[in-house]
């Protein structure tokens, strides 16, 4: 094999490398997230397993974020959904600083301001190496990471990320209830 001739095929071996390293993300998906456990800010566990067939949101939140009014939105849709099955988890995370420094505050905050009681973790990363592994599977099935707070990710009834919206869209926004609502309706 001459000097040319081995310069091509290993031009075309880089080539055909780079092709299915960039293609073998997809191929690896899963079909579902699996279920992924947070701890809870008012103690315990929150679990999505209990929301195993049914559709859950889970936001990004943060308590000094100029959208941080959002959570009197999460916490009606909470209200509307909750019996049909439907689940919201808010994951504080100081990920874009603005989060306070205490799960304690974020809680007396939280239940001060807005009267939540929806389900709502400590204080996790959601971005990153550090991120929790329900946000680093998302990242890994959808492309999608948090690029700031109160960022909105739709899990379906089958497990798999079914819509994401960031910071601007509001939680009663037609175009996320509307994508709730077509969900339940699978299973009505």
């Amino acid at each position: 094999m001459t000097h040319t001739q081995t310069r091509i095929l290993w031009a075309s071996i880089l080539v055909i490398t780079a092709a299915i390293t960039a293609f073998l993300p997809q191929l690896c998906r899963s079909s579902e997230l699996g279920t992924h456990s947070f701890p809870s800010i008012y103690g315990g566990r929150i679990d999505t397993k209990q929301w195993q067939g049914k559709p859950y949101l889970v936001v990004n939140t943060a308590s000094q974020c100029a959208f941080t009014k959002q959570y009197a939105d999460l916490q009606k849709l909470y209200d509307t959904y909750r019996d049909s099955g439907f689940g919201i988890i808010a994951i504080p995370s100081d990920d874009f600083n603005q989060e306070f420094d205490s799960n304690a505050e974020i809680k007396s905050f939280c239940a001060l301001n807005y009267d939540i009681d929806m389900p709502m973790s400590e204080t996790l990363a959601v971005t990153g190496a550090q991120a929790h592994p329900f946000f680093k599977a998302v990242r890994a099935q959808s492309g999608f990471t948090p690029r700031w707070n109160f960022n909105k990710i739709l899990i379906g009834s089958n497990g798999q990320v079914l819509a994401t919206w960031g910071a601007s869209t509001r939680p009663l926004s037609q175009k996320l209830t509307h994508a709730i609502d077509a969900e339940l309706d699978k299973h009505r």
